[in-house]
């Protein structure tokens, strides 16, 4: 067990997993048998219980840790990590040079705090991120794998599939972590899909699922004004529908026409 001044620290939004079985579940949740790869990333790695299970496997192993008291103690405790612990921000790393631009399987415990802040990040950096597995707040992994007509199915959730398979695989019960969270936690893996470009104005997509879900209660024509400015037009029977009921490629047909009406 760590040392007891190891403490976790509100700033950071830590909460260590404490389970030995569910850590070595979440490593053995990374499907890279087989795969032509075997390098991983580790984001926030903590104490380092899950970074364990995933050195017993092998891996082409980096991990990232903000906190520089965890960086000590993993050096400390985890010498054969030595020369593959990041001490920085992952949201501010630059994974291609970290990653020496090979592809890699990304894994954590994430910080429920930035934990959309790291989808969109894996998002931007997809043509590495072949796979990710990952810890979050149970809410927002629901939010991540939902479809379309679910209440939960939103901004994220149109974002992440648009290039990302997902998968819930199980639940993590607050009791599970120290210390104890305030809400249940929830295990999903994100497989990239083959086509990793849209067919649209990626930048555009981005705004309008946004601007959509803006309103979500509305339908699109009136939240879609802001964008499409021919009346007729927005009298499209499409337009009778609201965001959630809306597939990826209702989306993706959604921002050619506003692309096409801007350069009209």
């Amino acid at each position: 067990m760590p040392p007891p001044l190891m403490k976790a620290k509100k700033s950071y939004g830590q909460h260590f997993l404490n389970s030995e079985p569910i850590a070595g579940r979440i490593a053995d949740s990374l499907s890279l048998a087989g795969k032509d790869y075997q390098n991983v990333l580790e984001v926030g790695p903590g104490r380092g219980m899950l970074t364990k299970y995933l050195l017993e496997k092998n891996y082409a192993l980096l991990v990232v840790e903000a906190d520089h008291d965890m960086v000590l103690y993993l050096n400390k405790h985890f010498p054969s990590l030595k020369g593959r612990i990041v001490s920085g921000d992952f949201l501010k790393a630059a994974l291609p040079d970290l990653m020496q631009e090979k592809p890699f399987g990304l894994i954590g415990n994430f910080p429920y705090n930035i934990s959309s802040q790291i989808l969109f990040r894996m998002i931007k950096y997809r043509q590495y991120i072949p796979e990710m597995v990952g810890m979050f707040q149970k809410e927002v992994a629901e939010r991540v794998i939902a479809g379309p007509g679910s209440k939960t199915y939103g901004v994220i959730s149109v974002l992440v599939q648009a290039f990302y398979e997902g998968e819930y695989l199980f639940t993590v019960d607050k009791r599970n972590f120290s210390p104890p969270p305030k809400v249940q936690s929830a295990v999903i893996r994100l497989i990239r899909k083959e086509e990793i470009k849209l067919g649209c104005d990626e930048a555009l997509f981005s705004r309008v699922v946004k601007l959509a879900f803006s309103q979500r209660r509305k339908m699109l024509r009136n939240t879609m004004k802001m964008m499409i400015s021919d009346t007729a037009f927005l009298e499209n029977p499409f337009f009778n529908q609201r965001p959630e009921q809306l597939s990826l490629q209702d989306f993706i047909q959604l921002t050619n026409w506003v692309s096409e009406r801007k350069e009209a």
